[in-house]
């Protein structure tokens, strides 16, 4: 069994063109701080009116892929026409599929229109709110009938899988492709928003995207197409990942910031992670002794302080996992309890996990550590056991 814990932070970069507008005399252009008017509407499509997104998660909140999608950074983004619906853009029709990305770029050209940046997308799904998800804030399971890759459904079928601006089947349905290439450190591949998966969470999130090269064909991917000029922003991440774990065996400053995270916790119960209320005198009397650097995926990288509280009562050992935010405060992710024992940390066999070792009146053990997400989970003890033949393991 294994117990999470939630946070969220990485830092990550955008950049938007502006589209330079026409020229236009002194009677054409509204008053400064006037709405542009709304152009005449184009059957089956819904006019997404221009404002700013939110682009991408936020570093706090979760869930979030910090290699794959922006920070919260703020956007300026043009009016657009978006389809209501995937191709054909019908009620109740089942999703055009099967098309490379030149077949959706020219099945959307035949109709006067073109594929839509991934950003204008992820604004249509989030609406004039910035909403995570298509119909509000936190994920709703079975309003866009999310679970499993391979789905298709009739385009309609979910009356409440609609944006804030009224654009229909943003998730659960076909993946689409997009105008955009993928970038995000690679070459040669396009950018798909949209689609369903097993983790419902994190697909049905509007900033949620993946790759794919542009001449596949699949089952489950398809189209959406936009109608005027295109926004030039786009999604540019330089994606950091550095070594998995690093001892920071002088870093006296960072450990005397973890010791003081640990201090603001509420208790050094295992999975404790948000300070709330007055620390428990285990709390108060934790000290730091040794800090270690976790990069657990791209551009992303925890703190993690090792150390112990003793008391009149008892004797609580543990690491304070922590990540740094936007302000430069270190915030809690979770505590990990290694009971009596000092405790230490090894690699895993992905940089996802981390094993962190402690020890109780039964001898010795690990647990292991894991990102997901921006969440961490906590493992079950492990311990070693003799084997009949070949060197003990953990079980």
């Amino acid at each position: 069994m294994t117990r999470w814990a939630a946070g969220g932070a990485a830092l990550l970069l955008a950049c938007s063109d502006p589209t330079p507008g026409p020229e236009a005399s002194a009677d054409a252009v509204p008053p400064w701080g006037a709405p542009s008017p709304e152009p005449a509407p184009r059957p089956g499509m819904v006019w997404i009116p221009a404002g700013t997104l939110v682009a991408g998660t936020p570093k706090d909140r979760v869930p979030r892929v910090p290699d794959a999608e922006m920070a919260g950074e703020s956007i300026e983004m043009t009016g657009f026409f978006i389809d209501r619906y995937p191709h054909p853009n019908e009620a109740g029709a089942i999703p055009t599929t099967h098309v490379t990305w030149e077949e959706a770029k020219a099945l959307c050209q035949r109709e006067e229109k073109r594929l839509c940046t991934e950003l204008e997308l992820e604004r249509a799904c989030k609406g004039p709110t910035n909403q995570p998800y298509a119909y509000g804030p936190t994920f709703r399971q079975g309003v866009c009938g999310e679970g499993g890759r391979g789905v298709a459904n009739p385009s309609g079928l979910f009356a409440n899988c609609r944006s804030g601006f009224g654009v229909h089947d943003t998730h659960g349905t076909v993946w689409v492709w997009t105008a955009s290439e993928w970038g995000r450190g690679t070459e040669g591949l396009v950018a798909l928003r949209g689609g369903s998966g097993d983790s419902g969470e994190l697909v049905a999130r509007c900033a949620n995207g993946e790759s794919e090269k542009p001449g596949a064909k699949r089952p489950d991917l398809g189209l959406r197409c936009c109608a005027g000029p295109a926004n030039l922003a786009r999604v540019v991440l330089d994606v950091d990942r550095g070594p998995a774990l690093k001892l920071r065996p002088n870093d006296e400053e960072l450990i005397k910031r973890l010791e003081l995270v640990g201090k603001a916790l509420p208790s050094l119960d295992e999975g404790t992670a948000n300070p709330g209320g007055s620390p428990n005198e285990a709390a108060q009397a934790f000290d730091a002794e040794r800090a270690w650097a976790w990069r657990p995926a791209g551009n992303e990288q925890l703190f993690l302080g090792g150390g112990c509280s003793k008391t009149k009562s008892e004797k609580t050992c543990g690491v304070v996992v922590a990540r740094e935010t936007a302000e430069g405060t270190l915030a809690p992710l979770a505590f990990v309890a290694t009971d009596e024992w000092q405790p230490t940390l090894s690699e895993s066999e992905t940089a996802e996990s981390v094993f962190i070792h402690g020890g109780d009146r039964n001898g010795a053990f690990r647990k292991r550590v894991t990102y997901e997400w921006g969440r961490i989970g906590i493992g079950e003890k492990q311990r070693k056991k003799r084997r009949k033949k070949g060197k003990p393991r953990y079980e």
